[in-house]
């Protein structure tokens, strides 16, 4: 059945930033995400100069290159270096000096106001990216809840206010969409395996809901192309977890009901006939729950963790509590407290399921 117009859902404003507890920041700390490191977000906002930034093709992106002066710059290109090296190798700074820090990057669209930092191998010019955010408990939920339960594993450190990610690489879903997607329809797009791209595309959709992760339109997710020997593979990774367990209507939470995501809606309905839809849904379903079961004690901390604090207003709890009830037919949702545990009860039900 095709989405209607009416039942197509919109993020209208921006999510406010709720701070970490002691609690939570004892369950980084316990597994290896609070590590010490030299530098604080704020120190990135005191630049003195930015430009905007312009893609491949000379057109304006949302990100601006930034400035400082010549002594807090080289300041900072050492802090950020160590950063990166805590990062991916667990603070081995030996080789530090093969490194710099190329460009950083600037969004004040973004609820975090990311800062992007661009590290350049100076002996073979090969770049990497990672990003240093404020630091956001529904923000922190969704990246672990997506490190533990997805095929995914996501690298994050958090330090007093701070939080630093690693680039996740892949084609942006608004510009697959348009190059991939669309452009074939319009004779210019790019070859691809409809079948499986529909494939992936169900799976995403099922475990942003069983995660309730919400707001992944087009361009907060990306697809990962890997060349098989017989055949491209696909994986489509959220990017963006800033709407983890914050909202109140149950469709926010499902990547079929935004607008920008239609076409490849609608390529799923023209490849997959619904018994095959059912199919990999179950078999996602499926994946996740042996996933759950593997790392289950660190789960049960998390939730445990998240029953504690507050990471959405009190109204969007009771309204999505009730839909919640009524989707699953089950009652014992009026009497959760809190998007932490509402969260873990909707995950065991979702996952519970057979069909």
């Amino acid at each position: 059945m095709r989405i209607r117009e009416r039942d197509l859902v919109s993020i209208q404003l921006k999510k406010p930033s709720y701070p970490l507890w002691p609690s939570l920041r004892d369950y980084l700390a316990e597994y290896g995400r609070d590590v010490d490191q030299p530098l604080h977000y704020e120190e990135l906002s005191t630049f003195s100069e930015q430009i905007t930034l312009y893609d491949v093709d000379g057109k304006e992106t949302l990100w601006q290159t930034v400035f400082y002066s010549p002594g807090q710059r080289e300041e900072l290109e050492e802090k950020l270096k160590r950063i990166y090296a805590e990062l991916k190798m667990e603070g081995n700074t030996s080789f530090l000096k093969h490194l710099f820090i190329d460009r950083i990057d600037y969004c004040e669209f973004g609820n975090s106001k990311p800062f992007r930092i661009r590290v350049v191998n100076r002996y073979n010019d090969n770049h990497d990216y990672y990003y240093v955010k404020t630091a956001d408990a529904s923000r922190i939920y969704g990246l672990e809840l997506e490190h533990i339960l997805s095929p995914n594993r996501i690298n994050i450190l958090v330090h007093n206010d701070t939080l630093v990610e690693e680039h996740i690489a892949g084609i942006p879903g608004d510009m697959f969409i348009d190059e991939y997607l669309s452009g074939a329809e319009r004779g210019e797009g790019r070859s691809i395996n409809p079948i499986r791209v529909a494939k992936e595309f169900v799976k995403f959709n099922e475990r942003c809901f069983a995660k309730l992760l919400g707001d992944m339109r087009s361009y907060n997710y990306v697809v990962v192309i890997t060349q098989d020997f017989d055949a491209a593979q696909y994986r489509v990774r959220a990017i963006d977890f800033d709407r983890q367990s914050h909202e109140d209507e149950i469709k926010v939470y499902i990547p079929q009901f935004y607008a920008e995501n239609q076409p490849v809606v609608e390529m799923v309905w023209q490849n997959l006939p619904p018994q095959t839809i059912r199919q990999y849904q179950s078999e996602e379903r499926s994946l996740m729950r042996r996933r759950a079961h593997s790392a289950r004690i660190r789960l049960e901390d998390l939730f445990r963790v998240f029953g504690e604090g507050r990471i959405a207003p009190e109204e969007n709890v009771l309204q999505l509590s009730n839909s919640l009830a009524k989707y699953h037919h089950d009652r014992g949702f009026l009497t959760v407290s809190g998007m932490g545990a509402l969260t873990q009860r909707h995950l065991t039900k979702f996952l519970d399921k057979k069909g």
